[in-house]
């Protein structure tokens, strides 16, 4: 309750003038009125995941805004607002996967009856093809641009710092400093590419950030790093017929299932990517002739190669340094900077109690955009619709776009055998052969599919693995049958269509236990 005297200095003309001076300075009147705020939601960071959260809050009438900054690259590339996935992520990696693709296809094309163009003869355009992404990407920055006016939420394209619990400072690009308050936050920052300290490294290489942006082709290229963005870059590159290398230091896609991982790197070798195997960056040194790129060799051996583009796929890293969190008191974890959250039984939820964290930089949570979409609308609400439904985390479907597609929901072989104990699973599995592939006489070597499933009881699938074509869109569809909970006679009894790859899956019935021969044999 506040006095005569406080009435007087809490009036409405007062507060309205001295506003942001009050909320920085955390002045007598700004602590009065501490639950008077300008905005009832601002999100930090404009990727999938923020903005998704933004416009379900500013959809339900609450007054929302976002805040999205990009620091360029050491390049000096940077882009509009969508964050990594619209910008330098899943939209131009998937239309440069599909576009290295056409090559094979026109190539099965002559097999198949049609007068095509012969190998010798096809040209392929760097800058044709980057310019007509770049375009595409723009299109979709200037799409969230408009659906944020449409919803009457708030875009600021500045950078936010909190400088109290319920204070923000803007920060835009000529160094002016604005500020404002805000009852809830979320903050929504991704995470960026990590350059390892290795001399020449961070001047001479470039990431996932800069290989869309490109004006001229990458040429002979190394990529470094057993990532799925090192295999998805490192398959488009060469799909495009440049020469390209990948370097790893131990093994391929660390956390998924390590054999489907091997069949990817066999299938990449196949098709013409190099691999340098157990293998670690020295330095880069810029030559007269390139790139030249030193790296020791398992035995301690020094060996070195020339490289037009060195493109750097180690890992990403979340964004959370200079946000204010520690000034605050955000738990974020020390060593790898990701936030804490599962406090009061909210895994969105930081360690106070209106600041959530959602999509990369939560500790433990998967790194993928549909999860940050998912999330940040449901948070939205909790917040303002008198929700109670949490984000659920487990058994979400994914895919690597490698040429030859992988695709996967719920656990690994590993993590089932460490989970239940190799007893305790059972796992049916076959190498088959898509009807796509037999004119063009295409090796289905590396075309295989294995389900997972708790031995005991019913057979519940624990984790389904699917190698080949369209992967992505196949594992969608079985990915809603594992999260109910699914068991095997359930997948098995289902009737496949025919004749697709898919149906594969429903036909499954030989188990890695009983030894025989899993190849899929007849029509």
């Amino acid at each position: 309750k506040m006095s005569a005297p406080m009435k007087i200095f809490s009036s409405q003309n007062l507060f309205k003038k001295y506003r942001y001076l009050h909320a920085y300075k955390h002045c007598f009147i700004r602590t009065v009125m501490s639950e008077s705020h300008d905005y009832d939601l601002v999100v930090i960071g404009g990727g999938s995941g923020g903005l998704a959260c933004v416009k379900e809050a500013a959809s339900l009438g609450k007054k929302a805004a976002v805040f999205d900054w990009v620091e360029p690259s050491p390049k000096g590339t940077k882009w509009g607002l969508g964050g990594t996935c619209v910008n330098v992520g899943c939209i131009p990696k998937k239309l440069m996967h599909h576009a290295s693709q056409l090559h094979e296809m026109s190539l099965d094309a002559r097999l198949n009856g049609w007068t095509a163009p012969n190998e010798e003869s096809m040209k392929f355009s760097w800058p044709d093809l980057a310019q007509k992404v770049q375009n595409h990407v723009k299109s979709l920055n200037w799409g969230h641009r408009t659906q944020l006016v449409e919803k009457e939420a708030t875009y600021f394209n500045a950078k936010a710092e909190l400088v109290d619990k319920h204070t923000l400072k803007a920060t835009d690009k000529n160094g002016k400093e604005s500020f404002l308050t805000a009852s809830n936050v979320v903050l929504a920052t991704g995470m960026r590419p990590r350059y390892p300290d290795v001399p020449g490294l961070l001047e001479h290489s470039i990431t996932s950030d800069d290989i869309f942006w490109l004006k001229k082709d990458p040429g002979k290229t190394l990529v470094i790093g057993g990532s799925y963005v090192a295999l998805e870059c490192a398959g488009f590159l060469t799909g495009f017929q440049y020469d390209t290398t990948v370097m790893v230091r131990s093994i391929c896609l660390r956390g998924f299932d390590q054999q489907m991982a091997g069949l990817i790197a066999d299938n990449m070798a196949a098709k013409g990517t190099q691999f340098l195997w157990q293998t670690v960056p020295e330095r880069v040194e810029k030559t007269d002739q390139g790139l030249k790129v030193f790296w020791k060799e398992k035995d301690g051996t020094t060996k070195s190669d020339v490289y037009d583009t060195v493109l750097l796929a180690v890992g990403r890293e979340p964004q959370t340094r200079g946000l204010g969190l520690e000034k605050v008191g955000v738990k974020i974890d020390d060593k790898s900077g990701f936030v804490i959250g599962g406090h009061n039984k909210d895994y969105e939820q930081t360690s106070l109690s209106h600041i959530y964290a959602i999509g990369d930089i939560l500790k433990d949570g998967p790194e993928l955009t549909p999860v940050a979409i998912k999330a940040g609308r449901l948070l939205a609400q909790r917040l303002f619709n008198s929700s109670t439904q949490q984000m659920n985390y487990n058994s979400v479907a994914t895919t690597v776009f490698t040429p030859l597609e992988y695709g996967c929901v719920g656990m690994s072989e590993e993590l089932a055998v460490e989970k239940f104990g190799e007893d305790n699973i059972e796992v049916y599995h076959a190498f088959y052969k898509p009807i796509e592939y037999t004119i063009a006489e295409r090796s289905c070597d590396q075309c295989y599919i294995k389900m997972i499933c708790d031995r005991n009881g019913e057979e519940t699938v624990l984790g389904l693995h699917f190698l080949g074509p369209n992967a992505g869109e196949i594992i969608q569809g079985f990915a809603a049958a594992i999260r109910c909970g699914a068991t095997r006679k359930q997948i098995t009894d289902t009737v496949g269509i025919h004749p697709t790859t898919a149906e594969e899956i429903v036909k499954l019935n030989i188990t890695k236990r009983s030894g025989l021969d899993p190849t899929v044999t007849g029509c």
